[in-house]
């Protein structure tokens, strides 16, 4: 008889979730009334200490007002003489002028929308629990100029960067803003998604927003890269000049999917045919994933271009009527191949298109939550924001560190006089490695 129980954690499991926890050791004494002996009177004495259990504490988030005052000083002998010598203390310039706002309350705000997908209006309330009515149009304010004047520096540089890699994953999906100049409130708009290859050490992940899905928005954010630009079928990206175009076998293999038989009937269709294809190339790249991109390339064109003839082969030669599934797949499959076979060019290129499409999630989650934008500002300040969040993730740093460090930081460096300061506020840069983890 199959048997069925709890599967047992590995030792050690509850340790390994609590080390990095401050400790607060509690120890449970008898009262000064129950001291004494209940038979004879006698004080009791200590004889031992015994661990029972350990607990994690929840400590709710509080507000402070913090009173900035500047220190004055002055010369006397200067003074005896007539002359004004007075010296001020230099003053920490704010994270947005002429407001309540700090660097770790905006960077709360950023951290609360942009990573845990927390609208504005449901931020509201928590902050009134916190004890000040903070109101979302001012929320909004808020997280708007701060991401104009602290981090779209920074994004611009990022995007510099980001020209110069070997290999770039591109995606995009809709969104909805309300206020867009000569449109509709209902009309699509668009974030879209470029990121660098995982094999690199300086992740960059990068959003833009845009009225439209017209090619000519990833042509211009592109001007200038001439590397392997990973996408979907979309031909919208052919706009996009001095690149190679590598395909995704992730978007052929659904066409496929959708053709599967839902009960089995012995017998193999040629969908799943097709499927089987894809995924025997899928397994090929898992095997080799572990690898570098040289060895890698090796590896996969040993493994993979048998596989790939096969798979043409088979697709040429199947029959199937073209407004069916099976012959939607097989056109799709024909219109992408000189773009996959691409991927055979070089060992950092992936396979599929999914590395983006996996990139774009967290903004598909958060327009989950709030369905709208309500001003082209708006969409540009959270094209912004994704962008530093996502790429600080990438690069392993905790958000609102890394938030709270650059709001208070970059408003006292002279980046706009020397550019090049922006440098050590990179994700990757040792001093925010060491301070924002």
């Amino acid at each position: 008889m199959e048997q069925f129980g709890r599967k047992r954690r590995t030792p050690g499991h509850k340790a390994r979730l609590i080390k990095d926890l401050p400790v607060i050791e509690v120890d449970c004494i008898l009262h000064k009334d129950d001291s004494n002996c209940e038979w004879c009177n006698t004080d009791l004495r200590p004889i031992g200490r015994e661990y029972i259990r350990e607990e994690v504490e929840f400590i709710p988030a509080h507000l402070k007002v913090r009173k900035i005052y500047r220190h004055a000083y002055e010369c006397p002998c200067c003074k005896k003489d007539g002359a004004d010598a007075i010296v001020k203390a230099e003053l920490p310039r704010p994270v947005i002028p002429k407001s309540l706002a700090s660097a770790s309350s905006v960077a709360w705000l950023f951290h609360q929308k942009y990573e845990m997908s927390l609208p504005f209006h449901r931020q509201e309330k928590e902050w009134q629990n916190y004890g000040i009515a903070l109101s979302r149009t001012t929320m909004a304010n808020w997280v708007i100029k701060a991401a104009e004047l602290w981090l779209k520096p920074l994004y611009n540089l990022l995007h510099q960067k980001l020209l110069t890699a070997n290999c770039l994953f591109v995606d995009e999906t809709t969104t909805q803003v309300l206020n867009e100049p000569n449109r509709k409130a209902t009309s699509n708009s668009y974030m879209w998604l470029y990121r660098n290859s995982t094999d690199v050490d300086q992740q960059i992940i990068l959003y833009q927003y845009s009225p439209t899905r017209a090619g000519e928005n990833a042509e211009k954010f592109l001007s200038g890269y001439t590397g392997y630009i990973h996408c979907d079928g979309y031909e919208g990206y052919n706009k996009v000049k001095n690149v190679t175009r590598v395909g995704c076998l992730a978007h052929i293999r659904r066409k496929f999917h959708e053709g599967v038989p839902k009960t089995s009937t012995g017998k193999k269709s040629q969908c799943e045919i097709g499927l089987d294809y894809c995924n025997a190339l899928f397994s090929i790249e898992k095997e080799i994933a572990h690898l570098p991109p040289e060895e890698r390339l090796k590896k996969r064109k040993k493994k993979a271009i048998p596989v790939l003839k096969a798979f043409w082969g088979w697709v040429e030669t199947t029959n199937a009527l073209p407004s069916s599934v099976l012959g939607k797949a097989l056109s799709y499959a024909k219109k992408q191949k000189p773009y996959l076979m691409n991927y055979l060019l070089d060992g950092e290129c992936q396979i599929s298109n999914n590395l983006a499409e996996r990139s774009i999630r967290p903004f598909v989650v958060g327009r989950k939550a709030w369905n709208f934008y309500a001003s082209p500002k708006g969409a540009e300040s959270s094209s912004i924001a994704y962008s530093i969040i996502e790429t600080a993730k990438a690069n392993n740093l905790n958000v609102f560190k890394y938030l709270t460090y650059l709001f208070k930081e970059l408003p006292n460096t002279p980046f706009k006089e020397e550019p090049e300061l922006l440098e050590d506020y990179l994700p990757w840069n040792e001093n925010v490695q060491v301070n924002c983890k």
